[in-house]
């Protein structure tokens, strides 16, 4: 992965906030993404939303797994701290660094492929554990690093690059994390703006698990053979010396439209999204009624976006199991070992 830095120098006059960061300071490397790739608007919204929310650079732990997701926190936060971990592992990760010290702001990004198939039973224990986390998958409904394989959230029917239907029923993770007792599970399109960022401020306020499922269209295998601008129809009518790839620049994607709208999202290859923004008459406090709603716009060919579910009330891993208040990495070696006789005795109270 080549990494190319941001220039250093900033304008004297950029807005700052209340701890005296400009939006500058939460950014990191250049990204590497396809132009016009879905995920660079997400690193984008992220940037914006800790921004507002003045939250110190250096006290946010970013954590993520394999994929084109995964590498987008290269881009994001420099001044943060980072773990890349393996295909899947992002929560376990997660999981004992916020064990360890449970005073950082922790953001988990991962991709479909990481949290629906490899990573699926990763990510149910750490809802099931009601880690305190904010859990963003960027979902594309393919592989985009392995040349756009269907993804388990991709839905039946839906044609590969080469036109071939997906046989496969898709996986819905906000479904998902609303019956494994997520307290926070949203979704939002990446060319949303309006609707992302405070989505996002709301995660990384809430004390629990905060889900967000951010549909992002993939601009690179979101083509098939049907299409005239497919990359195979143009290799099939063009003399050419070898198959070449090349992947053109495109627009990014954006949209704006009102609390109960439905719209329809033209992508880049002639396909339609269809998005519905929930409004105000959506009770989020009620799982059943979140679970219904995404069940019901999606047999009407749509996807519902907004707060789906929250509960006030969750708490955090550390309340479930009882922590010490202290991070355990500010416990001193004595306490955390503290010798033979303590450990006597606790084996003689479970005799």
């Amino acid at each position: 992965m080549s990494y190319i830095q941001k220039p250093v120098a900033q304008h004297p006059n950029l807005p700052r906030n209340q701890i005296g960061l400009t939006r500058r300071d939460y950014e990191a490397t250049m990204s590497t993404l396809c132009a016009g790739c879905g995920h660079d608007s997400i690193t984008a919204a992220i940037i914006e939303a800790c921004y507002r929310l003045d939250l110190p650079a250096h006290r946010i732990a970013k954590v993520s797994g394999i994929g084109c997701s995964s590498k987008s926190p290269t881009y994001f936060l420099g001044r943060s701290h980072g773990f890349n971990s393996v295909h899947g592992r992002m929560p376990s990760v997660a999981t004992g660094a916020n064990l360890a010290n449970k005073d950082l702001t922790y953001i988990g990004v991962s991709g479909d492929g990481d949290t629906a198939s490899i990573g699926m039973g990763q990510f149910c224990h750490a809802v099931r554990r009601q880690l305190n986390m904010t859990y963003i998958v960027m979902n594309n409904g393919c592989y985009g690093l392995t040349k756009g394989q269907f993804s388990a959230t991709n839905d039946k029917s839906s044609p590969s690059k080469k036109g071939e239907p997906n046989p496969f029923e898709a996986i819905d993770l906000c479904q998902l994390a609303i019956q494994l007792g997520a307290g926070f599970v949203a979704r939002s399109f990446s060319g949303d703006k309006a609707q992302l960022v405070p989505l996002i401020e709301a995660a990384l306020s809430y004390n629990g698990f905060a889900f967000l499922d951010v549909l992002s269209p993939c601009v690179t295998f979101n083509n098939h053979t049907t299409s005239t601008k497919g990359y195979e129809y143009i290799r099939d009518h063009y003399q050419m010396l070898g198959r070449l790839d090349f992947v053109p620049e495109m627009e990014e994607i954006s949209v704006e439209y009102d609390d109960g709208a439905t719209i329809d999202v033209k992508l880049h290859d002639g396909g339609m999204l269809r998005l519905h923004k929930l409004n105000e008459s959506h009770d989020v406090r009620d799982a059943d009624e979140a679970i219904m709603a995404i069940r019901k716009q999606s047999a009407e060919g749509s996807v519902a976006t907004g707060l789906l579910y929250v509960d006030d009330g969750e708490q955090d891993l550390h309340n479930v199991i009882g922590t010490t208040d202290r991070p355990l990495n500010d416990v001193p070696m004595s306490e955390l070992c503290p010798g033979s006789k303590a450990l006597e005795g606790i084996n003689a109270r479970l005799r």
